[in-house]
């Protein structure tokens, strides 16, 4: 009988299934990789590993008399495998194989690939090298944009890369910070998770707490409460304005603002006449927008698409 035992290298090595030590102790265990991560937690456990040249046909004959367990090296062996596959097939009386998972990928686990392949180039290529957060600003806002295109287009399968684009910036700029003292404001890609993952648990006390709440209405105004006492507590601006960023567009600044200070309870009076010329009168158009409940951006964007479809149109006339 042939064991082969996986493992997966985004989980720590010695952490198995209770069925693959079992395994690991039915009979002699060979591998192909002298450096197999795994082999200093069997050493440690007691189990002897051989380093064996991966020979489909000898490894097949071997298991036909004795229980044989081989250790797969993290990327799954999968040709070796096939190949003992095909050599056992052969046999007169082949032997039987099991596959045993000894660790398994948790969502999210290839997140740390991400993080390795970062940290491999910042070291090794000389463009990510020289990178820092400022020049990292114009593709952080381009790749955002472009995973925007993406969903007004409706082009699901281009979303996804789309997003690993704007995700990357998320791992590049926390691998730039964690270059620095935490007290020169370092940070790493864990602190970045950390951070998030405790305002989402704070900010959602009706999903995490004893909070009950009548609708998602409710859950925004909770959000909003819960922002303002945050700010509070930090002694930082308590305007319900805090926060916006004011380098955004104009279109969807404006929105965020108008839709900030509804919320807080401001006048609506506040928002006539906002100066003069032609930015009071596309500040009153996103006014407008906003008391229909329409995103002026979305909708601004949709007629620019429309607009280009008429041009591509026009500089392609049918023949």
């Amino acid at each position: 009988m042939l064991i082969v035992v996986t493992s997966s290298p985004r989980v720590a090595p010695g952490l198995l299934t209770h069925r693959a030590w079992e395994a690991l102790r039915s009979g002699p265990v060979l591998t192909g990789s002298p450096e197999h991560p795994l082999l200093p937690p069997l050493a440690e456990a007691g189990i002897a590993v051989e380093t064996a040249t991966p020979d489909p046909g000898a490894i097949a004959r071997r298991a036909c008399d004795h229980t044989v367990v081989w250790l797969a090296a993290q990327d799954g062996d999968e040709d070796f495998l096939r190949a003992v596959g095909h050599a056992a097939i052969a046999l007169e009386d082949p032997p039987v194989i099991e596959v045993v998972p000894g660790s398994y990928d948790l969502p999210g686990a290839r997140l740390l690939d991400l993080v390795r392949v970062m940290d491999t180039l910042r070291v090794n290529c000389p463009w990510d090298r020289k990178q820092t957060h400022e020049s990292l600003v114009p593709y952080l806002l381009e790749e955002a944009y472009e995973v925007t295109e993406t969903i007004e287009e409706g082009d699901h399968p281009a979303l996804r890369e789309e997003l690993g684009d704007l995700l990357l910036q998320v791992a590049f700029h926390a691998r730039v910070a964690q270059e620095r003292a935490a007290d020169a404001g370092g940070f790493d890609i864990d602190d970045v998770a950390e951070a998030i993952v405790t305002k989402l648990v704070r900010r959602h006390p009706h999903v995490f707490g004893s909070v009950a709440v009548s609708g998602a209405d409710e859950v925004s105004d909770n959000w909003d409460a819960i922002k303002a006492a945050e700010r509070a507590a930090k002694g930082g601006d308590e305007s319900a304005l805090a926060g916006v960023p004011m380098g955004q567009p104009a279109l969807s600044l404006a929105a965020q603002l108008l839709g900030r200070a509804a919320r807080a309870g401001a006048p609506p009076e506040l928002a006539e006449d906002v100066g003069s010329g032609l930015g009071a009168r596309l500040f009153e158009l996103v006014r407008q927008a906003h008391a229909e409940g329409a995103d002026p951006e979305a909708e601004l964007r949709a007629a620019a698409r429309a607009y280009r479809d008429r041009v591509r149109d026009w500089e392609s006339p049918p023949a």
